[in-house]
């Protein structure tokens, strides 16, 4: 799963993947510099950390995003 956001800060979208299958979970800053995380809740713990909805310019798009590592988490989980 990938997601593109776009910051209030770049021209460049922040990126985000979560690639189950493959176990990468990464994401593509506003500066476009990037972190990997092992599994997708360090994944969900940095973006909460680091980042908030009203940096992007479709603050649903976050939401939305977060939704859906949320339920990906919760997969892996069970």
């Amino acid at each position: 799963m990938e997601f593109s956001l776009q910051s209030h800060e770049s021209a460049v979208p922040c990126e985000v993947t979560a690639d189950e299958e493959k176990g990468r979970y990464m994401l593509r800053k506003a500066d476009t510099s990037g972190e990997v995380f092992n599994t997708p809740s360090e994944l969900i713990q940095w973006i909460e950390a680091n980042w908030s909805a009203e940096q992007f310019v479709s603050t649903a798009a976050f939401h939305e995003m977060m939704k859906q590592l949320k339920s990906i988490q919760k997969e892996m989980e069970t």
